[in-house]
């Protein structure tokens, strides 16, 4: 047993792999086992994946969204967003910890679930999600870079698709250089987010006092009473609160979903749970006082709701903040787009064609098919609704969450053979029935209806926001009572 085995006995011993197995069709570089000595990130690495997520342009103006669409005071909906942040917490703890454990990315992992082949399911549709995701983050990152093009060599009249050529100027820029940072490696991109994470705070924190300063006293009592008088939300008050809690989850459910894509780098579970502490419940403390008094002042000084941040620095018009706060606010939203939008639909078309299909060709193919999503961002799909957008997309997904908790820590009892992993043997532990687990097929189906059905179904719509948290159950429990007679005992020793 190895030195770093002895250390931390929670991480697999990769001297336990079958050499043969890298001639597996289901296997390659990327898609393997990570061994402890290549895991260089810490809890400080963890942190910033979701300060950059949390503040990034699109996750204000989220934030922002909710202060204004349910009738509550701000104070509740702050204390909502901190509550969906200490709920997310706990699911990534789960969804995280048998990456850190084995080392493998989610595509790899799922397979214990659904089948060698059955996985490719879940795989392909997160990679939909995150290429969608990815399209729509580099049009607001591409916001914030035309401020500063504007400021150089001015804007047009002219527009194609809602956009000026300034902006699809800025576009184009931004879609390259995330190109070219996700070309560098996942080391340069964790240094990058380890910057652009910190420093997004400082601006919002400056904005968010010249945006007090010119409040005055106004600004507190209007917290209190401000958003409620616009709404159009004809639930209570108790609905309204759980709605926000369920949309911000539905926020964070791609990357809960696939967070073992990231845990997988990190040192031990420790790192993880105190990175997902600081960078969730506690950083969405901060960050959401921040979006609370940014958007009760904007709708005090200039008598609208601002919520772009870049359109509020414009308003603010001081140049040397705008300078800056462009430069930081599209760093985040770069960073975000490359942890939850880039970096797992990579590994998840890897997961289809793993002997065709590299890390680096599936950043390829997720890059030009964002950049049409991009494009029609503003004049179309933006069209759609931003909640009910995030809701939707939220619930698709929702019962692979369910699945694979459950799976991992009541069927399988934190124990998977990492060699059946990638094995396509018709003997190997996830063969199932032709590759496919017919059992996890189920439990996904009658969860997604579900879940879809309280989004497109008028009847159900009083469930609006909780359509990721009861598919993710729904798919659990049926999953549960599917698989419960293939349980492995709690009496076999998992790790020797």
């Amino acid at each position: 047993m190895s030195d770093k085995r002895q250390q931390n006995p929670t991480i697999y011993d990769h001297s336990q792999l079958d050499p043969n197995i890298k001639h597996s069709r289901l296997y390659n570089e990327d898609l393997a086992p990570l061994p402890p000595h290549e895991r260089t990130w810490g809890w400080f690495s963890i942190f910033n994946v979701w300060s950059n997520d949390i503040q990034s342009l699109f996750g204000y103006t989220l934030a922002a969204s909710l202060f204004l669409s349910y009738g509550l005071s701000g104070w509740w909906v702050m204390a909502a967003i901190i509550c969906a942040g200490f709920i997310v917490m706990l699911m990534v703890n789960l969804t995280g910890n048998p990456s850190v454990k084995y080392g493998i990315p989610f595509p790899v992992l799922i397979r214990a679930s659904l089948g060698i082949n059955g996985a490719n399911l879940p795989a392909v549709l997160r990679a939909i999600i995150g290429i969608f995701w990815y399209g729509v983050q580099t049009y607001f990152a591409s916001t914030a870079v035309a401020i500063l093009l504007t400021l150089i060599i001015g804007g047009s009249d002219a527009t194609l698709l809602g956009l000026n050529s300034t902006a699809w100027i800025a576009f184009v820029i931004v879609w390259l250089f995330q190109i070219m940072l996700f070309w560098a490696g996942i080391e340069p991109i964790k240094h990058f987010l380890n910057w652009a994470g910190p420093l997004v705070y400082v601006v919002m924190v400056v904005l968010m006092g010249m945006i007090w300063y010119q409040s005055g006293d106004k600004l507190l009592p209007a917290i209190s009473s401000i958003f409620t008088s616009n709404s159009n939300y004809d639930g209570n008050q108790l609905q309204a609160f759980t709605a926000i809690v369920g949309t911000m989850v539905a926020y964070f459910a791609a990357v809960v979903i696939n967070f073992g894509d990231f845990s997988r780098f990190l040192r031990s579970e420790r790192d993880m749970k105190l990175g997902n502490l600081i960078g969730l419940p506690i950083n969405m403390f901060f960050f959401s006082f921040i979006a609370l008094v940014i958007t009760a002042g904007t709708l005090v000084v200039f008598g609208e709701a601002l919520t772009n941040p870049s359109d509020i620095v414009e308003r603010v018009n001081a140049v040397p903040l705008t300078v800056v706060a462009a430069l930081t606010f599209f760093a985040a939203t770069v960073g975000i787009n490359m942890v939850a939008n880039f970096i797992p639909p990579a590994y998840d078309l890897a997961n289809l064609f793993p002997k065709h299909i590299s890390f680096r060709k599936g950043g390829l193919i997720t890059a030009i098919i964002a950049f049409f999503v991009g494009g029609l961002w503003l004049s179309f799909i933006s069209k759609i609704g931003i909640v009910g957008f995030v809701n939707a997309i939220g619930a698709v997904i929702a019962p692979f969450f369910g699945i694979l908790v459950v799976d991992y820590y009541l069927i399988k009892r934190q124990h998977i053979d990492m060699n059946d992993l990638f094995s396509d043997k018709p003997t190997g532990a996830y063969y199932y029935y032709k590759g496919w687990n017919i059992r996890g097929l189920i439990a996904f189906t009658i969860g997604a209806l579900f879940s879809i059905a309280t989004i497109l179904v008028p009847v159900l719509t009083k469930l609006e926001g909780y359509g990721f948290l009861m598919g993710a159950a729904i798919g659990g429990i049926v999953y549960w009572l599917l698989m419960r007679p293939y349980a492995v005992s709690p009496t076999v020793v998992v790790e020797s």
